[in-house]
């Protein structure tokens, strides 16, 4: 009989292997940092004129309902012009079933605007400014694309004559602008 051999087996330590893994969370904490700092985009903030208000921060609830129900249904304004040769009336409009000038739940509740056609723009009037103010949406005879909407929150709205840009913020009237920066869309640049 052989005499009995102990062999002593020492436990791996811990100590190398957890230093692997932190070196490991180092370097890709790391080469995260250094793609975000290199793909990274500054952020470009616009201001607006002071004769003008941000469509998606400075108007209120009621008026961003509006403000959208104008610009979809300027298309069909353009396609009932092109057809009649003519701009449709806000009766026309309403009868066609369009917002913001059908007399409907919603625009009872976005302050009740009654409209109406003023030379080449809608001016709506509203019932309650405290809710939305008037709005005004002027249309280029001779460019489609060169659309402004105009608005007023005092309770007594005047318009002038002319519906140049000046006359409009001398009257208190002020332009409804859309800005799309990087906190409306994102934009994938390759």
């Amino acid at each position: 009989m052989n005499p009995a051999t102990t062999h002593v087996v020492r436990p791996a330590g811990a100590g190398h292997e957890t230093l692997y893994v932190l070196l490991l969370c180092a370097l890709i904490l790391g080469v995260a940092a250094t793609v975000v700092l290199w793909r990274g985009e500054t952020t470009e903030t616009h201001s607006v004129a002071s004769h003008q208000l941000d469509a998606r921060r400075d108007l209120s609830a009621g008026e961003q309902g509006i403000y959208a129900d104008l610009r979809v249904t300027l298309d069909e304004i353009h396609l009932l012009r092109a057809e009649h040769q003519s701009l449709p009336t806000p009766e026309e409009l309403a009868a066609e079933g369009f917002a913001p000038f059908a007399q409907d739940a919603s625009s009872v509740s976005r302050g009740g605007h009654a409209w109406q056609l003023h030379e080449q723009a809608y001016l709506g009037l509203s019932q309650a400014p405290q809710v939305a103010g008037s709005f005004l949406m002027r249309l280029d005879a001779e460019d489609q694309g060169n659309v402004a909407i105009w608005l007023n929150r005092q309770p007594s709205v005047a318009v002038p004559d002319e519906l140049s840009d000046a006359r409009l913020a001398a009257a208190g009237w002020q332009q409804v602008v859309a800005q799309f920066d990087a906190g409306v869309t994102r934009q994938h640049r390759h």
